[in-house]
């Protein structure tokens, strides 16, 4: 089972990469002016190559590298939005998968932190910790005025999916705590406003604006996946096997990048 454990997350990324390098070139395809990406990369390789016959000529080198820089501008306004239609939803798309492969939960018996930052004095004076059964507080609350942040140290006595409340003298703020194993969906903080913040790194619904708690905020282990030999943060094995899936299908199909 411990195998299985290891290489299911690879193969999760390794099948996400494969499908995302060829959606990537498959988009970029119908959103690019190919003919003229070919014109711009021939006259890109045309001045590169008088540059290396004519390296003792100066005034050829000269205007050689001038319009390398000219060809190389067209190349890149041409590729700049076909890559825009691309990358955009990809990153709202690796936001959403990084919640499940980005972290691990936390294991049961090790501390770890869970903290808040709150608007107003009495608030960040105020402000306690209350923790359902199976989690226990391991050390008094620590104060970081420079942040207006309360921190608390937490130790979990069993798994499973807790909620803890940061409450305050007007009211009480909930944050999920997962403790276990898996590829549950993790969420590291949960916001008050904040949209674009929210929508990459909050898998929780938004603090209530009336709400003197802006942040609640635990951080879980990052997840290392083992492929190759070699321990990889997930989104860098996915940018290598993407990038591989992508060439490899751009050569397959013809497609111009």
């Amino acid at each position: 089972m411990a195998s299985l454990g290891i290489n299911l997350p690879a193969s999760i990324v390794a099948g996400i990469s494969v499908v995302i390098g060829l959606l990537m070139v498959v988009v970029f395809r119908y959103t690019s002016d190919q003919k003229a990406i070919h014109v711009a990369k021939d006259h890109l390789k045309a001045h590169l190559l008088a540059l290396r016959l004519f390296q003792d000529q100066i005034p050829v080198v000269i205007r050689s590298y001038g319009r390398i820089l000219l060809a190389t501008g067209r190349y890149l306004r041409l590729a700049f939005m076909p890559l825009l239609f691309v990358s955009v939803p990809l990153i709202l798309l690796l936001a959403q998968i990084d919640r499940y492969l980005g972290s691990i939960p936390f294991e049961m018996g090790h501390p770890f932190l869970v903290s808040a930052r709150v608007a107003g004095a009495e608030a960040f004076s105020d402000a306690t910790l209350e923790l359902p059964a199976g989690l226990a507080a391991t050390a008094p609350a620590v104060h970081v005025p420079a942040e207006n942040e309360v921190v608390w140290r937490v130790v979990a006595e069993r798994e499973g999916s807790f909620l803890v409340n940061v409450k305050t003298s007007s009211q009480a703020s909930a944050k999920q705590v997962v403790v276990g194993s898996g590829m549950p969906r993790l969420s590291a903080m949960r916001l008050r406003g904040q949209f674009w913040k929210r929508l990459l790194y909050s898998a929780e619904p938004a603090l209530p604006q009336n709400d003197v708690v802006q942040m609640i905020e635990v951080q879980y282990p990052s997840r290392e996946i083992a492929f190759a030999g070699l321990e990889w943060n997930w989104i860098w094995l996915f940018f290598v096997l993407s990038l591989a899936a992508g060439f490899l299908f751009k050569s397959i199909l013809g497609i111009e990048i």
